[in-house]
């Protein structure tokens, strides 16, 4: 039985999460079914039912589930191409080499949900990489962009920007925290993380993993309500859970497409961050 480790620096919240995390992924639950009541996953772990609400609100964000008013919270329907990206991630950790993640996009949930169980594993020793780089690069969301917006105007909002850049923080530091954690520990040789903003809508995902694949989706913008001081508010929102992804991997054929296109995704990602990306602190 999963049991909370007082010995382990992540607070009770994120073990639970981890441990939730895990059985989904891992088919225990699958997609559709209903996860136990906050009571139910409280005396499971061990916890208070706050405890346990707050590592469902984890999972909630990363898009793994859906919480239905009175009805419970229900493991989402993810689609081929997202699910497709985790074994590709999970493969570049079970190799023991160097690991190098570079991410492009809007908030990082994504990134945070599929490396989550793979740095889960590094710390337990399950998995040990020669050395690991993660670089995050997002739209400054400091300054006005086009997304997201007011609804139906388009406008740019501040307080819309500033609920974005929650979410935005929640995940990414989750993920830089981690990695730091592991060197610190030294289960990592050499393990760094960064994340740096420029000046631009989020109009795309995309993930290069080890310089030799890419995944690349276009958020889809919705029309959605959210809360916002308290009061809902109708915006155009980049929804990263319904992008799409497609993959692109290297071949020893120089001209092949594939092979193109991962260098030519790689050499955009490496120039905007060398030039006028710019760092932040989280």
């Amino acid at each position: 039985m999963d049991e909370i480790d007082l010995e382990d620096p992540r607070p009770p919240f994120q073990q639970v999460a981890a441990f939730l995390r895990a059985a989904i992924l891992t088919g225990t639950y699958a997609p559709g079914d209903k996860l136990p009541s906050y009571a139910d996953l409280a005396t499971k772990y061990g916890v208070a039912p706050m405890t346990a609400q707050k590592a469902v609100g984890i999972l909630r964000d990363e898009g793994l589930v859906l919480s239905r008013q009175g009805k419970g919270s229900y493991v989402r329907q993810r689609t081929e191409r997202s699910v497709g990206l985790r074994p590709h991630v999970e493969a570049i950790f079970d190799g023991g080499g160097d690991v190098a993640i570079d991410f492009a996009g809007f908030s990082g949930e994504t990134l945070h949900g599929v490396i989550s169980e793979p740095l889960d594993k590094v710390r337990s020793g399950r998995l040990q990489p020669d050395s690991l780089r993660v670089r995050i690069l997002l739209p400054d969301l400091s300054k006005p962009l086009g997304l997201p917006a007011l609804a139906p105007d388009g406008v740019d909002s501040p307080d819309v920007r500033k609920r974005a850049e929650r979410i935005v923080q929640r995940s990414t530091q989750a993920v830089v925290e981690t990695v730091q954690e592991l060197a610190a520990l030294g289960l990592v040789q050499t393990a760094t993380a960064q994340v740096r903003v420029y000046h631009a809508a989020p109009l795309f995902k995309m993930f290069l993993l080890n310089q030799a694949e890419a995944f690349f989706g276009f958020y889809p913008v919705l029309q959605h309500s959210v809360a916002i001081a308290g009061q809902p508010v109708e915006i155009f929102d980049p929804m990263g859970k319904d992008a799409v992804l497609f993959h692109y991997a290297k071949s020893d054929d120089p001209d092949a497409v594939d092979t193109q296109y991962v260098e030519q995704a790689q050499r955009w990602f490496d120039s905007v961050w060398d030039s006028v990306a710019k760092e932040v602190e989280l």
